[in-house]
């Protein structure tokens, strides 16, 4: 008996490593201060243009969007959807990310899936200034299924103090913009992918989507790192959402102070075909649609009504809309 009957093979292990090294190096500035393979990672915290560097950290996962991509045989996308969303997260504190960190499990390890959901992380990275200094392969058998894995990750980022929001500069007559997600990102699979897959295959083209339904479900969660970015260097931001689990109003109201509540103007936006086809299909009322999806909005940014037309012209690219107000209670 040894370690590989037993089902953790180490020299695939090795394997992927000698594989990944390349890829990871190449997020690396000069503020890394290692190379891959240490217990650690190394970064240089010194942040001589700041007056009180916050740092801002957030930890993450895929979700069951994994088993789509595990039955679609598509990789390359979901370390592209796990870094976007860990930056999104830090980003509705007002931060900008410095470095990531990922673990990758599996049931048995295969060098060829794992090396393509690697270069989905270095990928994002790459795209969001971001270094990859460290991560974690595990292979338990007895824990997963063969073929099957699971993806987590933690960002760390940087805010100035007097910068964090935190959402306490949110008044009453506040205007909420909506910037147009590509999808699902990565909520709400465990009731589409029940809903969808009872009528049809990820492979079939559906004809109001435009696409394969596993493409669609597929579609890469959307980092607003660019997009907003420049709203805050202008100071024209009083609060972000990142509307994951829980919708539009569970997500912003997360940030209002007490006594405000959201006046969200439904329909004003377009909301991407596969929310509808997830209804229709499902028989789903508009509350619980409301309550799990993000439904074509996946920033919120709350702005003084003197801001709002500078933020739309701003981020035109980005679809974005006004969606509604902040109201007192």
């Amino acid at each position: 008996m040894d370690y590989t009957t037993a089902g953790v093979n180490i020299a695939a292990g090795d394997e992927l490593v000698r594989r990944i090294k390349p890829l990871v190096r190449s997020t690396f500035n000069k503020r890394v201060l290692a190379d891959v393979g240490h217990f650690g990672g190394f970064y240089d915290a010194r942040f001589e243009d700041m007056q009180h560097p916050v740092l801002v950290s957030s930890t993450d996962g895929v979700g069951t969007k994994l088993k789509v991509a595990i039955a679609m045989n598509v990789h390359s996308t979901v370390g592209r959807d796990l870094v976007n969303h860990c930056v999104n997260d830090i980003l509705a504190c007002g931060a900008r990310p410095l470095f990531f960190l990922d673990y990758f499990a599996t049931g048995r390890l295969d060098v060829s899936v794992a090396e393509q959901v690697v270069s989905g992380l270095v990928t994002a990275c790459r795209e969001n200034g971001c270094a990859l200094i460290g991560g974690e392969t595990a292979e338990m058998p007895s824990l997963y299924a063969d073929g099957d894995y699971d993806l987590a990750g933690t960002i760390v980022g940087v805010v100035e103090k007097q910068r964090i929001l935190d959402g306490r500069s949110i008044s009453a007559g506040d205007v909420l913009i909506g910037l147009q997600s590509s999808g699902l990102h990565t909520n709400g699979y465990s009731l589409a992918r029940a809903v969808l897959l009872k009528h049809y295959r990820l492979d079939e083209e559906i004809t109001e989507l435009g696409t394969t339904l596993g493409s669609a479900l597929l579609a890469i969660h959307r980092s607003y790192l660019h997009a907003v970015q420049p709203l805050l260097e202008r100071n024209l931001v009083v609060g972000l959402a990142h509307i994951t689990g829980g919708g539009i109003e569970g997500n912003t109201r997360r940030i209002l102070p007490k006594g405000l509540e959201l006046a969200i103007e439904w329909g004003t936006w377009q909301v991407p075909p596969i929310f509808h086809l997830i209804q229709r299909v499902g028989g789903i009322s508009d509350e619980e649609m409301r309550r799990v999806f993000n439904l074509g909005i996946g920033m919120v940014v709350i702005c003084k009504p003197e801001h709002a037309n500078t933020i739309l012209a701003l981020t035109a690219d980005e679809q974005s809309s006004i969606i509604g107000r902040v109201v007192a209670a």
